[in-house]
């Protein structure tokens, strides 16, 4: 099934560091895109001990999707598409935020678990890349939670979610911004821990000669692009540029002596220790010695799900 030639369609990810909007419009049976609106709100670093989400978190958030909903006006409601990931998964008051979401933008707001999120990355990286039938491996580093989609071409076999991200690993291993080696030493044996049930997955990449690696979304792309700054190669991470620049990190010693670090969006710097920590466990569980920057992402895959899921035309 298609949706009609013409048809708005917009996706909304409401993710633990960021809330992203995209707009789109049918076109010829393919998807164009129109408009992306990202602003870092980052819900996950505003979770009590009690898993309570702030008020002055949520305000931020219900701020943020009162200025998306104006920007997807133009798209009837049952073509939208608003989903809530690691941060909402964890909320113990999450109907809260939902009730009020859901009012915003005039469609109902899905809790997704983690698998269907991997799968849905896995989804919006396909839409970018060639449909070849090469192994390919999905990486997605977010503010909470890890995703990993194991398939070949577009073909998903494997889908899985970790309880691991940039700001749950900076609050719990670099709290006061502190790079130090032992912190990256503790936050590096957490990650390997969580990530265990993912190393099967280092067996079949050891097999497929052909394998492509590919990092979605936040975390990879601020590593790349610190790394780019540096004068790596553009739109990839390398182990050996990676494990440097988290020596780098630890001999600056504290997140307030990374202004000169370029590349970075300073709204990042509270997270970076966390994200590379995580980023480095990624790398050596699975044995990976390259990475390249995926353009599709979760709310990618959104706007394929809504197009295959849409009237046929006609």
């Amino acid at each position: 099934m298609h949706m009609k030639e013409g048809s708005a369609l917009a996706a909304i990810d409401i993710g633990s560091n960021s809330i992203l909007l995209e707009t789109a419009r049918m076109e010829r049976g393919h998807i164009r895109l129109q408009l992306h609106r990202k602003e870092t709100i980052r819900l996950g670093g505003a979770l009590d001990a009690d898993g309570r989400l702030q008020p002055e978190a949520m305000e931020r958030g219900w701020d943020c999707l009162q200025r998306y909903a104006q920007l997807m006006a133009h798209v009837p409601p049952s073509q939208r598409k608003v989903v809530a990931t690691q941060t909402l998964r964890e909320a113990t008051n999450r109907q809260i935020f939902l009730d009020r979401t859901a009012s915003i933008v005039q469609c109902p707001v899905e809790v997704i678990t983690g698998e269907q999120e991997a799968q849905l990355i896995y989804q919006g990286v396909a839409l970018f890349l060639p449909d070849d039938q090469h192994p390919r491996l999905v990486v997605d580093i977010g503010g909470r939670s890890t995703e990993l989609g194991w398939g070949q071409g577009s073909e998903l076999r494997h889908a899985s979610s970790y309880p691991l991200g940039s700001v749950g690993w900076a609050q719990a291993f670099f709290p006061d911004g502190t790079l130090s080696a032992n912190a990256f030493a503790q936050a590096r044996e957490a990650a390997l821990s969580v990530l265990a049930p993912a190393r099967p997955l280092a067996n079949q990449l050891a097999t497929a000669s052909s394998a492509q690696v590919y990092g979605a979304s936040g975390t990879a792309g601020a590593i790349s692009k610190v790394l780019t700054a540096q004068g790596h190669t553009p739109g990839s991470i390398s182990r050996e540029a990676l494990w440097a620049l988290r020596d780098q990190l630890q001999s600056w010693g504290h997140v307030r002596h990374l202004a000169s670090l370029q590349g970075l969006r300073s709204e990042l710097l509270p997270v970076i220790g966390g994200g590379i920590s995580v980023m480095c466990a990624v790398f050596e569980l699975l044995g990976l010695q390259q990475m390249r920057m995926a353009q599709g992402a979760l709310r990618h895959g959104l706007l394929v799900s809504l197009s295959q899921a849409g009237p046929l035309d006609g």
